[in-house]
């Protein structure tokens, strides 16, 4: 804290518009990438959705194919009990056996058309889940194919990137450290509220960079003089000399020309 202290006010103002220009510099980086990380999130959560979706249909038509296979069987039991009694109507002693039989022929019969009616509405139901595989199958393809394209586009983005915004934001931290809490306070709360982010701005023609407001002459002098922190009184800024922060952006594009 004391070395924050021992700055004077021209050299707090270099070291927030140097901490400007990183900061700057960082969103320009992140702006490359943009909405691509979002995007491929997304993307990965519908390709894990139809994937799910997919083993989840294969699955139910394996139940279903199995039921089948259990009414088939069924129906075959059926027969052979029609065969049966059929068999057994040929020694009957009575018509009261003969009629009990028939009864139970008949009700065999009703089993059989029963299973047979089922067995179609499930080979109705396997068709339509086939239909819907193909279909779950063919937009699966498609965005994974859009998923690894979007993935290799970010990797390439982040290969060339990464290394660059990981040493400006070492570099960030190391300007935040030398600046007095209230100033930096000040910075972040600026910083969040306007659009782009730029929360110390240069004088640029007689206006703050960014702005149609001109500022007053004698204003213009105090921010020469750097003797004291001035912002804008229209938008809040922190005001700089162009001078001054001409000196600064010389100062860090050889930073920023490392990369």
């Amino acid at each position: 804290m004391a070395t924050k202290k021992e700055l004077s006010v021209e050299d707090k103002l270099r070291a927030i518009y140097d901490l400007q220009l990183i900061d700057s510099r960082i969103d320009e980086i992140r702006n490359v990438r943009g909405e691509l990380p979002l995007e491929v999130e997304d993307l990965e959560d519908e390709v894990a959705g139809l994937s799910t979706r997919s083993e989840k249909l294969k699955n139910e038509l394996e139940v279903i194919e199995e039921q089948i296979k259990v009414k088939k069987n069924a129906i075959d039991e059926h027969k052979e009990a029609i065969k049966k009694y059929t068999k057994q109507q040929e020694s009957v002693r009575n018509n009261r056996e003969y009629n009990s039989l028939t009864k139970e022929i008949e009700f065999q019969e009703l089993e059989i058309q029963l299973a047979e009616k089922q067995i179609k509405e499930m080979k109705a139901s396997i068709e339509h889940k086939k239909e819907v595989i193909a279909n779950s199958k063919e937009k699966l393809e498609l965005k994974s194919a859009h998923l690894k394209h979007k993935k290799s586009e970010l990797d390439a983005i982040m290969a060339e990137t990464q290394k660059e915004e990981e040493f400006l934001s070492e570099k960030s931290a190391e300007y935040q450290a030398q600046i007095e809490e209230r100033l930096l306070t000040a910075y972040k709360r600026i910083r969040s509220s306007v659009r782009n982010g730029l929360a110390v701005v240069s004088i640029e023609r007689g206006a703050s960079a960014g702005s149609f407001f001109t500022i007053p002459p004698q204003t213009q002098v105090e921010i020469a003089s750097r003797k004291k922190i001035i912002t804008d009184e229209h938008s809040g800024r922190i005001l700089v000399d162009s001078a001054l922060a001409q000196e600064e952006r010389e100062k860090m594009e050889k930073l920023f020309s490392k990369f």
